[in-house]
């Protein structure tokens, strides 16, 4: 037995079983449900609940507050119907709707750009075209391993795709891209998914903040952005652990010099030696240069503590909530933690 969904932004009902998720059953169903980290925590699958009732799984207080759960919001990746409703993911007026493509790639070529960190350029063999907009993710599948969710690196017109993976201790899927992936292999990648994309249409400054592997859908976020002719004011951070952590510097910074309007902040949280650049915590950076940030656009991806406190503190300057477009990096792991709260 299971229920009928209506969800506003798609034309056709959904069946949604006993005891399953709206978000697990519309992806399942092709419905590109915007949507992030699949465990309660992030928002990026805030929903409003028109009619019907569903029962909330635990789910942090960042993601959604006891008052906007009083004020008929839900997360779709912790609702479960209890009978026939009808939903709407939330958005601002602008939208992005591309297909879901499940395509069949092969490595073109693959660097490491730090002692944790490697970059994999695809190029699409089968299934395309695909279409995104920057800050999306994929679902990517290496030979012989499960799924991974890896943010799309390069500009959405650009060929191919790049992505930066980062090894997670006693990963295998990440151990395999480090250790075994090779130019030639083919991998399975499946999407457009995620609802932290630019925002075109947004005519004020911007704040990207980027923490590690994070740096992926930021670099995506900020090239499309000066490529499609958005002159207000872009500030990059991009925070890591010590020097050797840093990649794509001199990149970056010869996107600054090129574009007067882009400013590109490293910041260091536990430098061993001497710093040559801005020392501490990045969201600690931020908030000391904006004093206000009303009017501002925010784009946050990287570790969870990290995104969190950025959010935190930037709401603090003026920022309104729904001006935040966060992508928290979740390892497996950390996903299984939440899910059995």
């Amino acid at each position: 037995m299971g229920y009928s969904v209506t969800i506003r932004q798609f034309e056709t009902p959904i069946e949604v079983e006993m005891g399953q998720t709206v978000l697990e059953a519309a992806l399942a169903q092709g419905v590109p449900y915007p949507h992030g980290c699949r465990s309660g925590n992030c928002g990026a699958c805030k929903s409003r609940l028109y009619s019907g009732d569903v029962d909330l799984s635990p789910h942090s207080e960042y993601a959604l507050t006891q008052e906007e759960r009083a004020n008929g919001l839900v997360l779709a990746c912790r609702a479960v119907p209890w009978e026939d409703i009808e939903i709407g993911w939330l958005d601002e007026g602008e939208t992005v709707a591309h297909p879901i493509r499940r395509m069949t790639c092969k490595v073109a070529e693959k660097e490491e750009m730090t002692h944790d960190i490697v970059r994999v350029r695809l190029d699409i063999v089968s299934g395309g075209p695909f279409t995104f907009s920057a800050g999306q993710y994929a679902e990517v599948t290496f030979a012989g391993q499960p799924a991974r969710d890896y943010s799309m690196a390069n500009r959405p017109d650009r060929p191919g795709l790049e992505f930066h993976i980062r090894r997670v201790p006693d990963g295998a899927v990440s151990g395999f891209a480090f250790d075994t992936l090779a130019p030639g292999d083919e991998v399975r990648v499946e999407g457009p998914y995620g609802s932290s994309w630019l925002r075109e249409s947004h005519r004020g400054p911007i704040l990207a903040l980027a923490g590690g592997s994070g740096l992926a859908p930021i670099k995506s976020i900020v090239e499309q952005a000066l490529a499609a002719g958005m002159d207000q004011d872009i500030r990059l951070y991009f925070g890591v652990r010590d020097e050797r952590d840093l990649y794509l510097k001199d990149h970056f910074e010869a996107m600054a010099a090129a574009h007067p309007n882009l400013t590109f902040v490293p910041v260091l949280s536990e430098p061993s030696g001497d710093a040559t650049h801005r020392t501490g915590m990045l969201h600690e950076a931020v908030t000391a240069d904006v004093a206000d940030a009303d009017g501002m656009k925010a784009y946050l991806a990287g570790p969870p503590p990290m995104v969190e406190a950025a959010s935190a503190l930037l709401k603090g300057c003026g920022i309104r909530p729904e001006d935040i477009h966060a992508d928290a990096f979740y390892t497996e792991a950390e996903k299984s933690q939440l899910e059995n709260r």
